[in-house]
């Protein structure tokens, strides 16, 4: 597993800047789906609802490409390529509610859906390349 660098980390943690998963479907052809994005320090994670192409996905090839956008200055990004490591459905709405209020700024994850189960996606980045 690669480290995230400090740059890496503000672009994962620090406001609000949305990333793109690039997960391969069936016949290996990609797909992309915009996702609101952080880190651990050591992981990426991301937070997803079940039925989602990409959890699929995941769940069969867990390779992935993540590419997170400064929305302030969009020249400035990282791109990280990894493993899933872990998706799990424990604290998976907690972690929506996290990150409503960092990106929406509102507590509660307006848009939950009753009978539709989230959860959480831990990444191992093997490779991490910064452009400014």
């Amino acid at each position: 597993m690669t480290e995230l660098s400090e740059h890496a980390l503000k672009l994962l943690n620090e406001g609000k800047n949305f990333a793109s998963v690039a997960t391969l479907m069936p016949d290996g052809s990609p797909q992309v789906s915009s996702v609101w994005i952080e880190s651990d320090g050591k992981h990426v994670i991301f937070n997803t609802a079940e039925g989602r192409t990409k959890i699929q996905n995941l769940r069969r090839d867990p390779r992935i490409a993540v590419s997170v956008t400064n929305h302030e200055n969009p020249y400035e990004q990282v791109i990280i390529r990894g493993r899933v490591v872990q998706i799990t459905h424990e604290g998976a709405d907690l972690d929506i509610d996290h990150l409503a209020e960092k990106y929406l700024c509102v507590e509660k994850y307006p848009f939950h859906d009753s009978g539709g189960q989230r959860f959480i996606v831990k990444i191992a980045p093997e490779h991490v390349a910064i452009s400014d």
